[in-house]
Order: C-alpha cells, then structure tokens, then sequence
C-alpha cells in the first residue's frame, strides 16, 4: 500500500483520532448487525496495544446537522465495549467541552467514543474550522473508515490536512484488495454486477470492461440491456432514459478484451410480494403482464460454471429482489457457487454482503468489502477523497 499505515507511525502515549464506519442497524436500541464494528476490532486493538489512547469518531443514520436523541450512539459505545472487553466511554457531544473532558481524562490504551459526528451541520459541509475543532482533541488522526472514504467530510477529508494522516488496518487491507482486482489479478478475472439501476453503475461496467475477461450484468439493470436489444421486459423496474446508453455500452464491449453477458433466463411475476406466482422464462419471453424478479436456473448454471473456472470472482449488487424468500434463490445460488470456487473472491459489500450472510456463506468467501458506494467507485476508477488526504508513505519517509 503506498498510503502510510498504522505501523509506520509511532503512538505511544499520544491520542489517535480514529474515524470508524460504525453506521450500523438498530432496532429498538439494539444493534442488528455488528458486522463493522468487529471488523473494526484489528485496528483498535493494535493502537491500544502500543500505548495509544484512542478517540472513535463515527456517524450515525441521517440526522442532518441536528441533535436526535434516536441516533445517539450509545448502543454502538457499548456493543465496541463488550467486544473490546472494556470500558468504551461516550462523550456527551462531537467536539465541545464535554468530548474535551472526556479526551482529557484516557489514559494510555483507553477508548472513548464522540458523539454521532453528523450533529454536527460543519462535518458533511467539510467546514475547515469544524475539521480543526476535531483535530484539537488528538495528536494524530488515523482512517479506517473505508465506507465512508468517498464523501469529502470534515471526518473523513478534513482532519486529515490538519493532523499527521495514516490508513488503519481495515482501509489499509480494502486498498490492498481491491487494487489487487483491478491491477493484478489471478485470471480468468470474472465480475458481476447486479442492482436495480445502470445509472449508479454505469461507470463501474465501463471501467471493467477494460480489465476483466468475463463481465456478467444482472439484476433489474440487465432489463435495460434486454430492451436496448430489442425484447420487451413486461412490467419489469426499467430506466427507460439510460436504453440508449446500454446500447452503446454492447456496441463498445464488441471491442473490448472481456465478453459482457446478460442472463440467458430470468425468474417473472405478476409483483414483487413473497406470494406471487413466479416462473422461468428465456430472456426474450418475458411476458407483458409480469416483472422479472430474480435470474433463471439456466443463467445461475452459466454464472457458476465462470465462478468455477475463475481465477479472481469480484460480485457487487444482489442479482434479484433477495429482501423477498420468494425472490432470492438466484443470488443465494451464485453465493454458493462463489463459496466452493477455488477462485479468490470479492464481495462489493452493501446490501450483497447482508444477502451472503443470509446464504451461510460469508466465512467461505475470501473477502468482504465494508464499502457500499466507496467500493462501487473504486471499482469506477475514482479516486476517494478519504484515501487522497492519507499521507503518501515515500512522502512521509522523506
């Protein structure tokens, strides 16, 4: 990684202002998922460790600037205390005197949380002096926060040209894997991209297109390409103003090094609730008076014979309505496809990484993104703003 990471930087004795992704689900107060939160564990325990008093600055839902008693993060301090076995203190507010008083009083190796981050109307602005006000309760700022890395906040952007910047663990190892997808793969590099809208992901299926060797497209986007060919897609969720431009994405994939497919079946009903009849169809069958709603048997064939024969498996994007039983055996499938593979495999996180946990699979598969739209644009070719403001590790050894 070219980003300087946590053990290029000495912090003993010193506070680490340490910006996490903990936007985790909860109901009734209570955490639904601690996926991020664990997954978190690695780079607290190794500031801790060596010395470090740790300071967590993470968001919470949408509170839009504006103090909401229901997006406080009270249960998140205490499910990172009962993992971490200690004590995780709250401060009472982001960067005020109460989270100046509770900095002060850690001592080496304890951890306290600020509060939801985005009370704060100054932190989605990226206001410098909001940015400044976080920097003043620590020596040195660290990201970990990959999820977050591609809005240009005062947490995520800001801090880092004000305090000595590093990548924690977590960032450091989505770079690291991620990179390796798109610049050094184990061939045949196989992608799938699934969702309901093109126009999110657009930039992702043209970047691919350039480096992978099979591009499969499927989801609700793949209706798109059905009509841009010709067929009709009945009732099915279709952006009818991006038709043209799947057209000219077919025409430029004839000239590209990987072979973009579509789903050869599809899985139709009448709506998408979980008791509507539903049947297989051929693509170009898709009858007037029902929506597809999830890939056929014969493209879930097709799929896993690529996963199987793949070198690298890179998957962004559920492949049918999979929140509905009823809808998500084509995504389940291609996720135990993609367990047995010997290929190394990628999850582009979001809503896929809840969908392969339901499938029982998620320890089978060789890595998990925690970004939603941070992997989507890194697999665009963007650069993230949170990752830019890292410090450059050759920089920093001058």
């Amino acid at each position: 990684m070219s980003k300087v990471g946590i053990d290029d930087i000495d912090v003993a004795g010193k506070r680490v202002l340490l910006r996490e992704d903990f936007n985790v689900p909860i109901r009734d107060g209570e955490i639904v998922d601690d996926r991020r939160i664990r997954a978190a564990l690695p780079t607290v325990g190794a500031l801790r460790s060596r010395g470090a008093s740790v300071v967590v600055v993470t968001h919470l839902g949408r509170p839009k600037g504006r103090r909401d008693p229901a997006l406080t993060l009270a249960p998140v301090a205490a499910r990172l205390g009962q993992l971490l076995h200690a004590t995780v203190h709250l401060a009472p507010d982001v960067a005020g005197d109460g989270a100046h008083a509770m900095v002060e009083a850690l001592r080496d190796g304890d951890v306290g949380m600020l509060e939801n981050v985005r009370f704060e109307p100054g932190e989605e602005q990226n206001d410098p002096a909001f940015a400044r006000r976080l920097a003043s309760l620590a020596d040195v700022y660290v990201n970990d926060a990959f999820g977050t890395a591609h809005r240009a906040h005062a947490s995520t952007e800001g801090v880092a040209h004000v305090l000595p910047a590093a990548a924690g663990t977590l960032m450091a190892h989505e770079l690291e894997v991620l990179s390796r997808v798109l610049d050094d793969p184990k061939r045949p590099l196989v992608a799938i991209i699934g969702g309901a809208k093109i126009s999110t992901k657009m930039g992702v299926l043209t970047n691919l297109l350039d480096r992978v060797d099979t591009l499969w497209v499927g989801g609700a986007m793949a209706c798109v390409f059905y009509r841009a060919l010709g067929a009709s897609t009945g009732r099915s969720l279709v952006e009818e103003d991006q038709i043209d431009t799947a057209r000219l994405l077919l025409r430029e994939a004839e000239t590209k090094r990987s072979t973009l497919k579509l789903p050869p079946d599809a899985v139709v009903a009448p709506d998408a609730t979980s008791g509507a009849a539903a049947r297989s169809v051929a693509w170009r069958e898709i009858p007037d008076d029902l929506m597809v709603v999830d890939i056929g048997p014969r493209t879930v064939a097709e799929v896993g014979h690529d996963v199987e024969e793949a070198g690298t498996v890179v998957w962004n994007g559920p492949l049918g309505i999979y929140e509905i039983e009823a809808f998500a055996a084509g995504t389940r499938a291609v996720a135990g496809a993609l367990s047995r593979s010997r290929a190394y495999t990628v999850i582009g996180g979001g809503d896929l990484a809840a969908a392969v946990d339901d499938a029982g699979v998620a320890d089978k598969i060789g890595h998990i993104s925690t970004g939603g739209g941070a992997t989507i644009e890194f697999l665009e070719g963007k650069a993230l703003p949170g990752v830019a403001a890292l410090r450059e590790r050759e920089a920093a050894r001058r």
